[in-house]
């Protein structure tokens, strides 16, 4: 323990390095040249001083030394020749051998420097290291700068400042002797303890921010973070393999833990090392650009027809840019509208960003992680923490519409056309959801860089690569949550799943109403009882508690949260309300009385959904399986039935409160169509920008939950989709659907003619 302890201590920062060779009693210094004084210390902390960035951006060595020298100097430590391999070498080391060997032995007595070569690893891996080992002892810079990219220990880990990413651009940077690359690795390391030794527990506790997630190296993490991991950077001559660097940090960790409290596991996984790479783009990638760069000329070339209003097919302008805007910015209610039911979407869709972006932060550094997760352990944190709730009414409107539509084709006609529908649903999600697939898949992963890169971008292609005709088959949500592409889609699935069987389900209660109706509410019961169930018997949790697994929020959302039979209960409770409107006129009076109740329950439900579970979010919460169970079971049905209750009593006429008219606002009919590409598009804005992250930041709660930036780019692509792909397929389907009616009027008036 007493090296350990030694180990935090003597990992100062760098700069102060240079600062105690600058003031060493005869030293020379190694960059100066003939014309170059010796550095005094002040002459340091002015360079220091105008470091003017932000808390993550820090000042490497490297950029010191390149500030603070002259050409001649700079010229000198730079490669100027790709084929004289001396060049990578420091050229005053046989000038100044013995003052640069005492120099470099303090630095790395002082701040010792990771080894890639030791332990049982590739004879090219310890060759290439050796080299690198030479080379720091000289002070070559490519060398120096290898050794600076590489984290160190920092302060504030008690503040849970554990994730260090190093410097990715630096390392990915390096050129050194004989071909040697950088190569940047983000290893996996398991801290845990002596549990005999109760005067460590705490410690650890604060290191990993109170444990608000716990997690194994074995979790799935590319959509959920493992929190209870740390992520620590090295860079490594590219020669090394992610089992030469996992060994040799298994190796050179284990000497210092050795009589220690502390055990640490290494896990390095292959995706998670990186280097330059100069290869040009796969076909894959030029062929999907160059697809949506088509996409983007015929909506040019729709646009000009329709502005100049030319001749042209009505295909070809469905995707008139202008056209479609028009219909976007739109106030115009169509026929048969609820007009509640936009606000109620509007308010899903805002508050599932919430709860998504607070899952996306949990990826990212933070130099005061631990303060973060304290402040989050509070019961309002509920907002954030229930994020199942705001997909179900997105489902219970499903059912709504999708029984609102079909009653009233039936009691106009008597029958329904189900191959229409399904075309219809087809031509609604597919074309925006192919868009995605085929953006995220093969164009995305080539738009940036970054530490975790690899994991939340690159691995989530990876798997759509093998698996994306699952989503086009709307089964992707059979096949696991940690294998899914695009796993935020498990919510088409769903409902593609259950409108499916909406025309038999719609059409028994149109026929028989009350059979129908029996057994609907049946399955509704028997839905709920199946998500009292498995959460019960199998420990799962559809509330993220404080202190939560990661394996046991895969296994929720694999046993529960995305299968269609337990998501039953609200579409159900939409099939109600649909039907309900369809057969109350709009001038039916309910006796007030009977209002009054209707708002008390269904409110006490609502914020007994919303606000009952917020104990578990509490940073001392013990888990308890009734409290799980009560909370799957119920909380979908207490967070959708006032929103149903409202539609019903907004659209009969029954209410003009405040609360309906607020939902009733006609701005609202703008987000509605946008709701889908919104859903879509969040999640790839998250992923990108947790990959690009490369330092550890401060946590503010509102700067982090309130990016303006990251809110405008999701508004900006989902309009953007929204004009190239939902809106046109929406056009062309309304354009088939009117050439069908009229073609099957014609036959109908022809067979009639010839009757008569």
């Amino acid at each position: 323990m007493e090296r350990l302890v030694v180990t935090l201590i003597v990992a100062l920062k760098l700069s102060f390095f240079v600062i105690l060779v600058s003031a060493t009693p005869k030293t020379v210094d190694i960059i100066k040249s003939s014309n170059l004084n010796g550095l005094k210390d002040e002459e340091i902390l002015e360079v220091l001083s105008q470091n003017k960035t932000g808390i993550s951006d820090n000042f490497t060595l490297a950029e010191l030394i390149d500030h603070i020298g002259n050409n001649t100097v700079n010229e000198v430590w730079r490669r100027n020749d790709e084929n004289d391999t001396d060049s990578y070498t420091n050229s005053f080391y046989a000038q100044f051998t013995e003052e640069i060997d005492r120099e470099s032995r303090h630095l790395l007595d002082f701040v010792p420097a990771y080894q890639p070569g030791t332990g049982p690893v590739s004879a090219e891996c310890r060759r290439e290291s050796e080299i690198f080992k030479q080379e720091l002892q000289k002070f070559s810079l490519w060398a120096l700068k290898m050794f600076d990219a590489t984290a160190k220990i920092p302060s504030g880990i008690l503040n849970g400042n554990v994730n260090q990413f190093g410097d990715f651009d630096e390392c990915m940077g390096v050129q050194g002797n004989e071909g040697i690359q950088g190569q940047y690795c983000l290893a996996y390391l398991k801290l845990d303890i002596d549990e005999s030794r109760p005067d460590l527990k705490h410690i650890h506790k604060l290191l990993h921010a109170h444990y608000a997630f716990k997690s194994n190296l074995t979790d799935p993490g590319h959509r959920v973070p493992r929190f209870g991991t740390v992520n620590w950077a090295v860079c490594t001559p590219a020669s090394c393999s992610p089992q030469d660097v996992e060994a040799s940090l298994r190796h050179t960790l284990a000497k210092h833990t050795a009589r220690t409290g502390l055990k640490i596991t290494v896990k390095v996984d292959a995706e998670m090392c990186q280097k330059k790479v100069k290869e040009s783009y796969p076909t894959e990638t030029k062929i999907a650009s160059a697809f949506f760069l088509g996409v983007i000329a015929l909506a040019m070339l729709a646009t000009v027809y329709d502005h100049l209003g030319l001749v042209a097919s009505e295909y070809l302008l469905s995707f008139s840019l202008k056209k479609n805007f028009k219909k976007l910015v739109s106030l115009e209610r169509g026929e048969g509208d609820i007009a509640a039911l936009h606000g109620v979407r509007a308010l899903n869709a805002m508050m599932l960003i919430i709860a998504h972006k607070s899952m996306a932060l949990f990826f990212n550094p933070y130099v005061n992680r631990t303060e973060m997760t304290e402040y989050l352990g509070k019961p309002w944190t509920v907002i954030g923490r229930a994020a199942s709730l705001y997909t179900d009414p997105f489902i219970m409107l499903s059912g709504l519409l999708t029984t609102y539509s079909f009653i009233g084709r039936l009691n106009r006609t008597g029958k329904l056309d189900v191959k229409s529908e399904y075309l219809s649903r087809l031509l609604r999600l597919v074309p925006t959801l192919g868009a995605l697939v085929l953006f995220c898949t093969y164009v995305m992963p080539f738009m940036g860089s970054g530490p975790q890169w690899n994991l939340v971008v690159t691995h989530h292609a990876d798997i759509c690569k093998k698996t994306w005709w699952r989503n086009f088959l709307f089964i992707h949500n059979y096949f696991g949550f940690e294998n899914m592409c695009l796993t935020h889609t498990h919510h088409l699935g769903i409902d593609t799943q259950l409108f499916a069987v909406s025309p038999v389900i719609v059409l028994l209660l149109w026929k028989k109403p009350k059979f129908g109706a029996f057994l609907l509410a049946s399955l509704a019961v028997f839905s709920t009882i199946l998500r009292y169930n498995v959460t019960y018997d199998r420990q799962l949790n559809n509330y993220v508690f404080f202190g939560t697994s990661i394996k046991q929020l895969f296994d929720t959302a694999n046993h529960s949260y995305i299968l269609p039979t337990h998501r039953l209960t609200v579409y159900i409770i939409g099939i109600f309300t649909g039907y309900l409107l369809r057969n109350f006129p709009k001038n039916y009076k309910l006796n007030p009385v009977f209002i009054k109740a209707g708002w008390v329950v269904s409110t006490l439900m609502f914020i007994g959904a919303f606000v009952g579970p917020a104990t578990m979010g509490s940073i001392n919460y013990v888990y308890n399986p009734t409290h799980a169970a009560i909370y799957n079971a119920f909380s979908p049905i207490g967070w959708c039935i006032l929103f149903a209750w409202m539609a019903f009593l907004s659209h009969t006429g029954n209410s003009n409160g405040i609360l309906t008219r607020m939902f009733a606002w006609r701005g609202f009919l703008i987000c509605t169509r946008l709701s889908y590409a919104i859903y879509l598009t969040q999640f790839p804005v998250f992923f990108y920008n947790v990959g690009m992250t490369r330092s550890a930041e401060y946590y503010g709660f509102l700067r982090m939950m309130l990016n303006i930036r990251e809110l405008i780019w999701i508004v900006v692509t989902s309009i953007i989709l929204t004009l190239l792909f939902d809106t046109p397929f929406q056009n062309i389907k309304n354009y088939l659907l009117r050439k069908s009616k009229a073609s099957a009027i014609e036959s109908s008036q022809n067979e009639k003619s010839k009757g008569e």
